[in-house]
């Protein structure tokens, strides 16, 4: 039998840089615990827990809560519910288990939603169910919770082809629903935008975007900085970074979302595994953006596998805004 020592110096490699890559994850993640430890995770509003998550924002009071103080709770890959095969190839494409209508009773308010060219939602090269789920989850909650107002972002997966005329589908889909584009709606309070209540953020790869006073808005109205790294640590700085380059959000005129997720790699692929080096320090990044003088930047703040208390960390903060507690 031949003996290949190439391959087997190339295996030890492969398995000394996977060992060495734990540990910098590990000591990443002992980093955020150790600021943890040393300065806590409380904050104006921290201690706030809605009567029903369902309706946190009408708690706020629609007369005073307006658009642009809201700190929205936000999904990524939100409709990965039910993608891949189950132990097959789900988990590695799978960022929520709830489905759209049951995040949206949790109280999220930000979807981010990958489509292809058959309306098919998709993450990569998995697809799953049609986007009319999404929309029927969209507009069944919505028909339960009045005042309510919900961000939809609509892109088309990288690699995919755009749905032929998407754009004119989902004004046709939400009609009545849809608040259309205007700059003025960031200052306008919950109530001044009802009885409206859909904010539909439409970025196509290749067809036109939407129009500036159109039903629907253009990629750069909801704006990120996502970096691809599965390091917990490294993402957690570089998510404070660019955040504390932001204008105050009630200074701006779009939304900017902060990723609390990381990046599943080859060698770390599980989602859930890999998410799990992050999502403890959600309270954590809300306090330090207070600690390091960026609590007026945060908005939009997604997560995978959102839960009840992201949800009251967000709609906390919040109700810190509408009160006045520290923070315009």
């Amino acid at each position: 039998m031949h003996f290949n020592i190439s391959k087997v110096l190339d295996h030890r490699k492969d398995i000394s840089n996977f060992v060495d890559h734990r540990k910098d994850i590990s000591t990443e993640k002992e980093a955020l615990a150790d600021l943890l430890a040393s300065s806590g995770d409380h904050f104006p509003g921290s201690d706030f827990h809605p009567a029903d998550r369902k309706t946190w924002m009408s708690e706020l009071g629609p007369d005073r809560l307006r658009i642009n103080q809201i700190v929205w709770p936000g999904t990524h890959d939100s409709a990965t519910n039910d993608i891949g095969v189950p132990l097959v190839t789900r988990p590695f494409a799978e960022c929520q288990t709830r489905s759209i209508y049951d995040q949206l009773v949790l109280g999220t308010r930000v979807l981010d939603v990958r489509v292809e060219k058959g309306r098919h939602i998709c993450h990569g090269i998995l697809q799953s169910y049609s986007v009319d789920v999404v929309l029927d989850g969209v507009k069944r909650f919505l028909s339960e919770a009045e005042s309510e107002i919900v961000i939809l972002e609509i892109r088309t997966e990288y690699g995919h082809e755009d749905p032929p005329e998407f754009d004119k589908y989902l004004v046709e889909q939400l009609g009545d629903l849809l608040i259309h584009h205007d700059d003025a709606v960031f200052g306008k309070t919950v109530a001044e935008v009802l009885p409206k209540r859909i904010i539909c953020v439409w970025k196509p790869r290749n067809s036109p975007a939407p129009a500036a006073g159109s039903p629907l808005w253009s990629a750069g109205y909801l704006r990120d900085n996502w970096i691809d790294t599965d390091l917990p640590k490294t993402k957690f700085d570089s998510n404070m970074k660019h955040l504390g380059e932001q204008p105050p959000s009630a200074a701006r005129k779009y939304f900017y979302r902060v990723e609390h997720t990381v990046t599943p790699k080859p060698e770390n692929p599980v989602v859930k595994m890999v998410d799990n080096e992050i999502r403890p320090f959600a309270r954590l990044f809300i306090a330090q953006t207070f600690a390091q003088g960026f609590a007026d930047r945060l908005q939009v703040f997604s997560t995978d596998f959102i839960d009840e208390d992201f949800v009251d960390a967000c709609a906390g903060m919040t109700q810190a805004r509408v009160e006045g507690q520290g923070i315009s």
